[in-house]
Order: C-alpha cells, then sequence, then structure tokens
C-alpha cells in the first residue's frame, strides 16, 4: 500500500491548518483517539478533510499528509489524493453543511464529554457568564439548536437532518453523539467548540453544586465588548497552538509557533 505524499502540494498551507485544528480539539479533550474530524472547503466542488490512512495515530498526532483532497460525493478531488486513504465515515455531515450555507468554510465534528453530558441531562448550552468567556456568551446567547438523533451520521439523509437542526447557526449538538461547529475559518470553528465544551463544563460545575443556572442579565450583555478577530481569534489561536506545543521563550512566554 502507498504512503505517499499528496500531489496537489500547493495545498500544503491548507493541510497544515486542518491537521493544526485537529490537534488542538485532541489537547482540548473535545475527542478522544481517533474520532473526530474538519474539513476545508477548496473550491465549489472539493474540500480537504482528515482521512484515515494506513499509520492512523489518532486525532492529536494529525499530520499535513492525513489531510486529503476529496469532492462533495467522497471521491478523491485529484489523482492520487486517495492512494491508501479513506474519507471519514461522516463526510455527509461537512458536505451537507458545505453545500447549503455558503457562509461556511470550515466544518468542525467532534464528541466532547462534558457537551454530551450536559445535553442528556437536559442542561442546555445558556450564556451564564460575562466577561469570563465573550465570544461563547454571545455564541450561546443566539441559542445552540440540538439534534435529537444519536446517529452515525453517514448518509446525505442523516446528515440533512443534522444540517435542518443547524440552520443558520454555528454549531449544532448531537444528542448521545457530540458537536458540529461550522464557521468561515478552521481556527473559529476550533474556538467555537472550545467555548461550548467550557459552558458545559461550568454548567456541570454549578448545577453538581446544587446551583440554578442564571442567564446574564440583559444590561450586562450590552456592554459586553466586541474586542475584534485580532483578540477573539488571532491571538486565541496563537495561544491555543502554544498551548499545544508547550514551548516555551527563554523569557518563559509561549513562543509563537511558526
Amino acid at each position: 500500500m502507498s504512503t505517499a505524499a499528496p500531489v496537489s502540494t500547493e495545498l500544503g498551507a491548507l493541510r497544515e491548518i486542518v491537521a493544526q485544528g485537529c490537534r488542538v480539539i485532541a489537547g482540548r479533550g473535545l475527542a478522544d483517539g481517533i474520532l473526530g474530524h474538519i474539513s476545508l472547503r477548496v473550491d465549489a466542488h472539493r474540500l480537504l478533510v482528515r482521512c484515515r490512512g494506513p499509520r492512523e495515530r489518532g486525532l492529536g498526532h494529525t499530520v499535513p499528509d492525513d489531510i486529503r483532497l476529496v469532492d462533495l460525493d467522497g471521491a478523491e478531488g485529484a489523482p492520487g489524493e486517495l492512494d491508501g486513504y479513506a474519507p471519514p465515515n461522516e463526510l455527509p455531515l461537512h458536505t451537507e453543511v458545505l453545500r447549503r450555507r455558503t457562509d461556511v468554510e470550515a466544518v468542525l465534528h467532534v464528541h466532547p464529554p462534558e457537551v454530551v453530558a450536559a445535553d442528556l441531562a437536559g442542561i442546555a448550552i445558556r450564556p451564564i457568564v460575562g466577561a469570563f468567556d465573550i465570544p461563547g456568551t454571545r455564541l450561546a446567547a443566539g441559542g445552540i439548536p440540538v439534534y435529537p438523533r444519536g446517529v452515525l451520521v453517514r448518509t446525505r439523509g442523516l446528515a440533512a437532518e443534522m444540517a435542518d437542526a443547524l440552520g443558520e447557526r454555528p454549531v449544532v449538538l448531537l444528542r448521545a453523539h457530540g458537536l458540529t461547529s461550522a464557521a468561515a475559518t478552521v481556527e473559529q470553528a476550533v474556538l467555537q467548540a472550545v467555548s461550548v465544551d467550557g459552558l458545559a463544563r461550568l454548567s456541570l460545575r454549578i448545577v453538581s453544586a446544587g446551583g440554578t443556572l442564571v442567564d446574564l442579565p440583559e444590561q450586562d450583555m450590552a456592554e459586553l465588548p466586541d474586542l475584534g478577530a485580532g483578540f477573539n481569534t488571532d491571538t486565541a489561536w496563537r495561544h491555543e497552538l502554544a498551548r499545544l506545543r508547550g514551548v516555551v521563550d527563554p523569557d518563559g512566554l509561549p513562543a509563537t509557533p511558526a
């Protein structure tokens, strides 16, 4: 079985960002072992997606060579792209969202235990915090829908049901399964999932301590500033990569990844 590198080398930078995203969500505990995947639209008919390969080591060990170019039907997007590799079983989960949402370029699917547990316990993801996580609060305030079927989303029919539940929102919970996050970039899709996971963890802790979940008051919500993409996405993403690598420079500060 061949393990040759992908032929479309001009997509190297995009393969790297998808691979980084996979490693970040694994490092954050949002996906365990070999489960979970991220995709990124390349053009109207093709996407890069984490595939199963001959050297599968799990999500936390994803490398650019694991990211392969396929079309919306799962066929290889360029000669040699699927030589020894196979798209994830839930590829339709990605492609159905990309078919419907022109505002979406990246789709992420993970299995965060606390998110699944909170939903099964009847705890909705709500805007219970303020400055603790401003992007997460705004995300939750808009509502996070739930797809109520705990199935493997491996057909277009099931993917259509999930996409219906997602609607125009950035995130949908999949009951007894996980979550799907859709965004304009891989970084945004990952950070959205991190925020939902954080809110789920806090909610479970509050309820376990005997507390009651209360939404942030409207007057406090109105005071929350938009710190901009440079902080909410760019700086947050550099942190995620530095946190993942555990790299420290001589001054004791996280080094900026290359």
